[in-house]
């Protein structure tokens, strides 16, 4: 291990199964989406990962996220779809990076960069279609694809993409925004528009949902492994979850019947035992509403939490068992090897896996292993790898 707080990622997972949903969707395009640093995996070596299996887009929700990745050399087709409302979308543009756009007014922000450097700027539109979150009004849709047309005709932009996103609210939810998202892609083309990438499906819509799979799919929590669905697990989908947390045991003691453990005294000991020390806590994104309910595996044994998860640290009891300062913990990890998922954890925190590992904080270094043609290079706290390799 490298420190006593350690999420290894395991790449050739990354790779399968970025592979196996290209196989499943059968779209002409595939979007490995990378925001939030690789949903806490590491943006950077995921991204060249996923782009070795075959995707041949990248998904983040920022500009500053798609920088990141041209830091680091990655030149391949990068999305971003939010943005500040006063964004200055000059340096984007600069580096290539395609923007997801969402109002006519961020057209006209986008037109006048690309008017000041002399540039063409690649544009996505995004329609709303149900989740009421960012996304072009449908009655507003014909407004702004007439002005999105005629800044291509000034050679101000180039829309390429139009895309939207499901609610997975239920089957009739989902064929109501396809049904939507079709009528928009049609009034797109009456208006000019000649967008060649059409994408709706997310991971849970690309697994399931063939209708809204069109000319590509954007897939996040599936290239980490992880199942969208209650009623599938990663396996069952044909996935390996990349991603394991572990720690290492920090002080072992003996207590009596009746002691209590950590803040509010959650929990009290009911017979004499052993209780072991984590140095992980909430600080590093071991959810607190976790206390009482998770459990983690020592040496191959399983172990519950005890008392209240701190901002540092928790407890297990090993009862009598007799662990050694040093020891393995493993918080989570493919569950094939026996050991909890991040879905256990989410079960026990009342929330999603995607939550689980996005959250793991910056002081839990990342390390890497099975890498493919170099997808990483060394580890640091927080994750990624800096461009040319190593650490820092």
């Amino acid at each position: 291990m490298t420190g006593y707080r350690e999420a290894v990622v395991d790449l050739g997972a990354v790779y399968a199964n970025v592979a196996h949903l290209r196989q499943v969707a059968g779209t002409p395009h595939l979007m490995a989406v990378v925001k939030a640093n690789a949903y806490g995996h590491g943006a950077v070596p995921v991204a060249r990962t996923a782009l070795a299996a075959g995707a041949d887009w990248l998904g983040v929700a920022d500009v500053d996220e798609a920088l990141e990745l041209r830091a680091a050399g990655i030149d391949a087709p990068v999305l971003a779809w939010l943005h500040d409302p006063d964004a200055d979308f000059t340096v984007a543009i600069t580096r290539s990076i395609t923007l997801g756009l969402s109002s006519a007014r961020q057209l006209r922000q986008v037109a006048e960069a690309a008017a000041a450097l002399g540039r063409v700027a690649d544009v996505h539109l995004k329609l709303e279609t149900g989740l009421n979150r960012n996304g072009v009004n449908e009655p507003d849709w014909a407004e702004t694809f007439a002005l999105a047309a005629q800044l291509e005709q000034a050679g101000r932009l180039t829309v390429t993409g139009i895309f939207s996103h499901l609610s997975n609210a239920s089957p009739v939810d989902d064929a109501e925004a396809i049904e939507r998202f079709e009528r928009g892609v049609a009034l797109a083309a009456d208006t000019g528009l000649a967008p060649s990438l059409i994408h709706l499906a997310s991971t849970a819509a690309a697994l399931r949902v063939p209708a809204a799979r069109f000319s590509m799919v954007r897939v996040g929590i599936g290239i980490y492994g992880l199942s969208p669905f209650a009623d599938q697990t990663s396996r069952d989908l044909g996935l390996t979850p990349a991603m394991t947390l572990r720690g290492r045991v920090a002080a072992v003691r003996r207590v009596a019947a009746g002691a209590g453990v950590s803040y509010d005294y959650l929990w009290r000991a009911p017979v004499d035992g052993y209780l072991a020390l984590v140095p992980l806590g909430y600080a590093d994104g071991v959810p607190r509403q976790a206390s009482g309910t998770a459990w983690v595996d020592i040496s191959g044994h399983s172990h519950p939490l005890v008392g209240r998860i701190a901002m540092d640290q928790f407890v297990v009891s090993v009862g009598q068992e007799r662990v050694t300062v040093g020891d393995e913990v493993v918080l989570f990890g493919n569950p094939e090897t026996g050991v909890p998922s991040a879905t256990d954890w989410a079960d026990a925190a009342g929330t999603i896996n995607y939550e689980i590992v996005t959250r793991i904080g910056r002081r839990v270094t990342r390390s890497y292993r099975n890498a493919v043609d170099g997808a990483a290079g060394g580890t640091r706290p927080g994750g990624g790898v800096r461009p040319g390799g190593g650490s820092r």
